[in-house]
């Protein structure tokens, strides 16, 4: 069983790539939708944070263990550390920040970043939070690639679907 964690900034092609992926026979979970994360309280009492609901992160891992496929997770939140250990490998996508933003500009399906304030938060965040992912990435893929090869670089570290 292997699992690929995706990871990275907004606007950086976690979903595209997921998508794709899902195209090609992959199993796949967007943790952005259905549910995968709440507004809950951080350990350091630092407030309200988006976090993994760690007990549906769990189960889910729990259940593929059995599958014998690998599965792709995809998200970027306060909480996923904790999972690490469970990855086979922790992928960052990354891209400069003018790409990230014509992506999110571009994309119908997440309003998250077409507001000034959600772009000045995107850039915060990239500066504070980015070097975090980067530390403890096994891989990472700049997503200026055509988005064929950035899948077939994520999909080269699963094998087979």
């Amino acid at each position: 069983m292997t699992v690929i964690f995706v990871t990275g900034m907004s606007g950086t092609g976690k979903s595209s790539a997921l998508g794709e992926l899902g195209r090609r026979g992959y199993r796949t979970v967007d943790t952005d939708v259905g549910g995968w994360i709440g507004d809950l309280p951080r350990d350091d009492g630092g407030g309200l944070e988006r976090q993994w609901r760690e007990d549906r992160v769990d189960a889910l891992l729990t259940e593929h263990e059995t599958s014998g496929e690998p599965l792709f997770i995809a998200g970027t939140v306060w909480n996923q550390r904790a999972f690490y250990p469970r990855f086979d490998e922790i992928v960052l996508l990354s891209a400069p920040l003018d790409v990230m933003f014509d992506r999110i500009a571009g994309r119908g399906t997440n309003p998250f970043g077409k507001t000034g304030e959600e772009r000045a938060r995107i850039v915060a965040d990239t500066a504070e939070i980015e070097p975090l992912l980067r530390a403890s990435a096994t891989v990472e893929i700049d997503t200026r690639a055509p988005l064929s090869e950035v899948v077939r670089r994520l999909a080269a570290l699963a094998g087979s679907p």
